[in-house]
């Protein structure tokens, strides 16, 4: 069972949101949702709320995190260090809908992929909640790359 902490971001945190679910973070976006029912469902989900609402970060005690910073490489620094977050490939989500990704072969992915991917990599992965097709190629190592910038 994975043990690594799930968190609910509310929407003035859509970059970080992204940049987590790529580190491999199981990130609910809380977009259009009232305080309360935000509170309530981090509560529920046993998630660790990530907030600029310093009301909001209060009204959910030690379950939610008031970020300081509106610079990405800031807030990232921030919640790794507050929660002990690193990067592992192997965990990494969808960031666009938080799924979890399942290796595909690449024969699966032949019809969806650039031609070029081919040459860089035999590595496909499917998500399992959108179905968008994601591969290592040179945005990977970019990714990456952004990653070890932020300390990780």
């Amino acid at each position: 069972m994975d043990e690594r902490p799930r968190f609910l971001a509310d929407e003035m945190l859509g970059t970080l949101v992204k940049w987590l679910r790529i580190m491999g973070y199981d990130t609910l976006y809380a977009k259009d949702m009232k305080d309360g029912e935000i509170a309530a469902l981090a509560m529920r989900e046993g998630r660790s709320l990530l907030t600029r609402d310093k009301a909001l970060a209060k009204a959910v005690g030690g379950s939610g995190l008031y970020v300081i910073s509106d610079v990405i490489e800031e807030q990232v620094a921030q919640v790794a260090g507050g929660y002990g977050l690193n990067f592992d490939a192997s965990y990494t989500r969808c960031a666009l809908c938080n799924g979890a990704l399942k290796s595909i072969p690449p024969d699966e992915a032949r019809d969806e992929a650039p031609a070029r991917s081919f040459g860089m990599t035999d590595r496909f992965f499917r998500c399992q909640g959108c179905s968008k097709l994601y591969w290592e190629g040179t945005h990977w190592n970019k990714i990456k790359e952004r990653l070890r910038d932020f300390g990780l």
